[in-house]
């Protein structure tokens, strides 16, 4: 802006002001605009799904930046797939590949010539093995029943609250299930409700695709103990005759409420529940993992006891407890930063009034005055697209170009890298921490070319500094065997 307050040649054009929610607040409360729980309530910033996954990547992710689930929110069974960030094949080694001085030389001299498709093809000589792989610590499987002829459905992602709820009804029944990932607590809760007592009912159990075992105590919990494999798989080998690599625990807790709520074990595997009318799942998980150079047999890690210690401290409190302080946590990070792209139906009339109050001096009266309608008329369209899913609202994007669709895609980047990247928890690979695949594409691995760089690209910009910590963390683990590689080459 010039000293005569001109824009320049961005004169006349839109601004978007994006500001801390604190000074947000405090100019509307100097305008008499509603408060910010108001305005959350008018701009929901949800993903909504109007059914269940079919496939992995429909799925809603929440995490605390070391323990993830895809939450499918099937009706006649649920699945949680779960994720821990230290859950790798392999362990600590000599990657450095003794070839790549003589090809670095070819590859600059071919460079040196122009040659670069030529240098990029013989580039590929510099790697040495593969890295080691990614994997899922197993599932959450819950089946219902007699769920089938339901109405109502309803999944969504609630980016304010970092919280999955699904919805529906069956009979004159209304279910629902709400999730979320503590940070505080580490552990994934989960409670499932109806709105006439004695009707939630379902078997639960916990699988993995890696290798494990499972006991089943009379607490109400299941224990899955297990072990990554102690090199990378090859498609070829179909045998389980691998070294053991790194070993996880992960403890299901089941908190019933219910005068007539019975819990059964069946098959030493799995847990029955009938006639609750409601039910915490408290999840706990934790892996022998005990940095980046430590082998996984030198490791006097217990993750069965600490997963234990973890599940104490949960069950300790109550869900409402929990969830405060997730939510405490969460939206410190959450709400420093808010986005509105989008103006309400009657933006134009307020400004206008606006314009002439001033001149009549009747400014903080208008402002007042006009504020609320605005922020119904807001309130009005944004829960009419809220409504809509979110699938829908894209697909009509290109006809309405709809700005707040654009404002949660933003938020939705931001609440990614919240809940894949925290202090202390390993860096966001290439799929953050959500993966159900034990051979991922490209084995999910941080890769340093473009894709890592672009995981933490919003840390900085969307005030999110502490997330990128991790990254920094990586980077410290890397320049000490990087060391040895600058020093062959």
């Amino acid at each position: 802006m010039d000293s005569d307050g001109d824009c320049g040649s961005d004169a006349g054009a839109e601004w978007v002001w994006v500001r801390r929610p604190a000074e947000a607040e405090a100019v509307a409360a100097a305008a008499g605009w509603p408060a910010a729980a108001a305005d959350e309530e008018a701009r929901p910033l949800k993903v909504v799904f109007a059914s269940p996954a079919r496939y992995f990547t429909d799925a809603a992710p929440i995490g605390n930046g070391r323990l993830g689930a895809m939450v499918w929110g099937g009706v006649e069974s649920e699945r949680l797939q779960l994720n821990h960030d230290t859950l790798w094949t392999g362990g600590p080694g000599n990657y450095t590949n003794p070839k790549a001085p003589p090809v670095l030389s070819k590859v600059r001299n071919l460079v040196d010539n122009g040659k670069y498709p030529e240098a990029t093809a013989a580039a590929y000589d510099l790697s040495g093995d593969q890295t080691q792989v990614y994997q899922p610590l197993g599932d959450i499987d819950l089946i219902f029943g007699k769920h089938i002829k339901h109405t109502n459905y309803k999944r969504e992602l609630n980016l304010h609250t970092a919280t999955v709820n699904v919805t529906y009804t069956v009979g004159e029944v209304v279910y629902s299930r709400e999730h979320f990932s503590s940070n505080p607590h580490q552990v994934i809760a989960t409670k499932i409700s109806a709105n006439k007592p004695g009707n939630v009912s379902f078997t639960v159990s916990l699988t993995t695709p890696l290798d494990h075992k499972i006991r089943v105590t009379d607490a109400n919990e299941i224990i899955m103990e297990g072990s990554c494999p102690g090199e990378r798989p090859q498609k070829d080998n179909k045998t389980s005759d691998h070294p053991i690599g790194i070993k996880f625990c992960a403890i299901l807790y089941l908190q019933t409420n219910g005068a007539n709520s019975k819990v059964k074990i069946l098959k030493d595997k799995m847990l029955k529940l009938d006639g609750a009318d409601s039910v915490i799942l408290l999840l706990a998980a934790a892996t022998s993992f005990e940095g980046p150079f430590i082998k996984p047999s030198e490791s006097k890690l217990d993750p069965t006891v600490s997963a234990f210690t973890t599940l104490s401290v949960a069950r300790s409190l109550s869900y409402s407890q929990l969830k405060a302080y997730h939510m405490d946590d969460y939206q410190s990070l959450f709400q420093r930063v808010s986005l509105q792209l989008s103006h309400d139906c009657n933006y134009q009339l307020w400004e206008n009034r606006l314009g002439q109050s001033a001149e009549a001096g009747s400014q903080d009266a208008t402002v007042s005055d006009y504020a609320f309608q605005r922020a119904d008329c807001t309130r009005s369209a944004v829960l009419n697209d809220s409504v809509k899913s979110t699938v829908d609202r894209i697909i009509t994007f290109k006809d309405n170009e709809d700005p707040s669709l654009v404002e949660l895609l933003f938020q939705f980047g931001r609440y990614l890298l919240i809940s894949c990247s925290r202090p202390g928890t390993q860096i966001s690979n290439l799929q953050g921490i959500w993966s159900n695949d034990p051979s991922p594409p490209w084995d999910a691995a941080p890769h340093p070319n473009i894709n890592l760089q672009m995981n933490y690209w919003p840390a900085l910009p969307c005030n999110l500094s502490e997330c990128q910590e991790p990254l920094f963390d990586f980077i410290g683990s890397l320049s000490v065997n990087g060391a040895k590689t600058a020093k062959l080459l």
